[in-house]
């Protein structure tokens, strides 16, 4: 029997995002597009800012569980790329969804929001991103998204 796997800090981003662009109610849900209009990333590893033009594709279904699409690319300070597709889920009860859809402050321990990012990157010092699983925490503030970024181990 194996042991449990353990999770190892890997970067935190606090990405800037902007208004969301209501697509309206489709066949999937509410589809909103949230624009990342850039930011930064740091961790023991890596550091760098986050390139403007990335989005969040979000869907929200009618009791307020939204599923995420965000993809983005991160540049270290050593210039390297790093092509960042990050799916997930943010749930809350609907009195705290409803101030989070409006862009209001809300208690982060009150929302439920977990990630599965995959990462690409041309760079050889960079691998161990391609090369392993990771899970985020993430926390949606007004104008801004803050997510951690734990590899399991």
């Amino acid at each position: 029997m194996s042991s449990a796997p353990q999770l190892e800090f890997a970067f935190e981003i606090r990405a800037e995002v902007g208004p969301p662009v209501e697509v309206g109610h489709t066949i999937r849900g509410r589809r909103r597009i949230v624009p990342i209009l850039g930011g930064t990333f740091e961790g023991p590893a890596l550091k760098g800012r986050i390139s403007s033009g990335g989005a969040d594709w979000q869907v929200v279904h009618p009791d307020g569980f939204s599923e995420l699409d965000t993809r983005y690319t991160l540049e270290t300070d050593g210039g390297d790329l790093i092509y960042v597709q990050n799916r997930g889920v943010r749930i809350a009860p609907p009195e705290v969804m409803t101030r989070l859809l409006a862009g209001e402050p809300v208690d982060a321990s009150l929302v439920y929001f977990r990630t599965a990012p995959t990462f690409e990157t041309a760079a050889p010092a960079l691998q161990w991103l391609t090369r392993s699983l990771f899970v985020g925490t993430g926390e949606r503030q007004p104008l801004a998204v803050r997510i951690q970024f734990w590899r399991v181990m």
